[in-house]
């Protein structure tokens, strides 16, 4: 099926677009588990949603709803469960959540709630425990939280602050330690930055790395390969389909084949050698879309 479907940028990595999503959304939250990709949450048509896309039939099905309507929300797997942290409720209330998705019983259940409240912050999963890392919080202004969870003992321990606090920012994980990019200052997509840095979690210590080569913030990220994928974005003047992804052995940035959709608010999952890019606003603000496309570098 996939095969008759276009293919686009074959120069340096190759995008195919598969099967739509049965929603349109944006500001959601992507997590792959078990070779299936989840899509939860946002804006559009319902921010109670979980959809469950297969890669290898190409088939989406719907599972049980978020316990409430939530987006910009962090969400990671560990275990085999997929924990949900974080992001506005009703409007733009930002919430302290924690829920946790049993995927074999298709039921969520409430965690105990993180420190800090704040929404479109961004989440990383190192060993078993997850990180969870700037946002915006109840004042309206960006956090310099970094809060670990360990979902096996349900407990919260807050951890070094990051340095620059921002929102709408996007995390990568290799060998052990963190990589938060890109992001926003207080919210303003006219204040994107390239800001990249690493926490060590055994150091307890953030450091500065090479700057991603593009501003931009609403953006995605996923790890394939040891390198981190970084895609779309938005800005005042529009929304970004460039796709470039750092490598931290070298510290250094690569471009690759820009995305067929330009989009933000969108999620990244790696299933085999592919990473599929999901969801997303094809213009700046509250836009939506079902879009499901597979980069293969």
């Amino acid at each position: 099926m996939a095969m008759s479907l276009p293919v686009f940028g074959q120069s340096r990595g190759k995008w195919l677009i598969r099967s739509s999503m049965p929603s349109s959304r944006t500001e959601v939250a992507v997590v792959e588990v078990g070779g299936k990709i989840y899509v939860i949450g946002g804006f559009g048509q319902g921010g109670e949603l979980v959809e469950e896309y297969d890669p290898a039939n190409d088939r989406w099905r719907r599972r049980a709803s978020l316990p409430r309507p939530l987006h910009h929300v962090g969400a990671a797997a560990v275990a085999g469960k997929i924990y949900v942290i974080g992001g506005y409720a009703t409007g733009w209330g930002v919430v302290n959540f924690v829920y946790e998705y049993n995927l074999a019983s298709n039921q969520w259940r409430k965690r105990a709630s993180m420190p800090t409240a704040r929404g479109a912050l961004a989440v990383g999963v190192i060993g078993e425990k997850i990180y969870a890392v700037g946002g915006v919080g109840t004042d309206g202004r960006n956090s310099n939280a970094n809060e670990e969870y360990d979902p096996l003992k349900d407990r919260w321990t807050k951890r070094a602050a990051i340095p620059a606090p921002r929102d709408h920012l996007a995390i990568g994980v290799v060998g052990g330690k963190l990589y938060a990019i890109g992001g926003r200052v207080d919210g303003s997509h006219a204040k994107n930055l390239a800001v990249n840095e690493e926490y060590d979690p055994a150091a307890g210590r953030w450091r500065a790395r090479a700057p991603m080569p593009t501003p931009r913030s609403g953006i995605a990220a996923a790890v394939l390969s040891g390198k981190i994928f970084v895609f779309g974005g938005e800005s005042t003047s529009g929304t970004f389909n460039q796709t470039e992804s750092y490598e931290p052995a070298a510290d250094s940035w690569m471009s690759w084949s820009p995305m067929p959709t330009a989009r933000h608010g969108l999620g990244a999952a790696v299933v085999g050698q592919s990473l599929y890019v999901l969801s997303g606003g094809p213009k700046p603000g509250g836009t939506y879309s079902s879009a499901n496309e597979v980069f293969t570098p």
